[in-house]
């Protein structure tokens, strides 16, 4: 039997609330070496690429831990409990454009932080849209909705408008597959 790369020896909760907990686990590496690692334990996401013609829709709002406002794909989780990612991903877009998708497809799942997170996201394309009405969470007071074309959302990624990672890899990896 192989010795694992890295063992854990010990866990230690270090903060814990609604939305996240930190830990901090004791390991051992395969020669020896002990150290620390710190870990952040979110619920996976859904990132949702709503598609009419040659447009997308997008959602700004303000960024706490940077205190800014930023334009990305409408996206997010559930603190309590995991629902399946489409029910999770339908969930997301009505709460933040008001969309109703006749047609969400799974594109990918990805892990955008797993240097220090498990954490993944569902990436889908929603297609077939009907606009409905947005059904926003406290949290997510002041934020803004917008179509734009997709050769904007691209001219904003290009300039540095769009700064969020998960917007900018599920662009390119929509476009890698020929779904934008």
């Amino acid at each position: 039997m192989t010795k694992p790369e890295i063992g854990t020896t010990g866990t230690r909760l270090v903060y814990e609330n609604r939305w996240m907990r930190v830990r901090e686990d004791a390991i051992v590496r395969a020669n020896g070496a002990t150290g620390i690692y710190g870990v952040v334990e979110k619920p996976d996401f859904a990132v949702i690429a709503a598609v009419r013609d040659e447009s997308i829709f997008l959602v700004e709002q303000l960024r706490y831990p940077v205190g800014q406002r930023f334009w990305e794909l409408p996206q997010g989780s559930w603190e309590l409990g995991e629902p399946d990612p489409v029910t999770l991903a339908r969930h997301e877009l009505r709460e933040e454009t008001g969309l109703l998708a006749g047609c969400m497809t799974q594109v990918a799942e990805l892990f955008p932080a797993y240097g220090y997170a498990a954490q993944r996201f569902h990436l889908f394309l929603a297609t077939e849209l009907q606009q409905g009405a947005r059904q926003l969470d406290p949290e997510e007071q002041g934020l803004v909705c917008q179509e734009f074309s997709v050769r904007v959302l691209e001219r904003m990624i290009l300039d540095g408008t769009i700064k969020d990672a998960t917007t900018v890899a599920a662009f390119g990896l929509l476009r890698l597959k020929g779904l934008l």
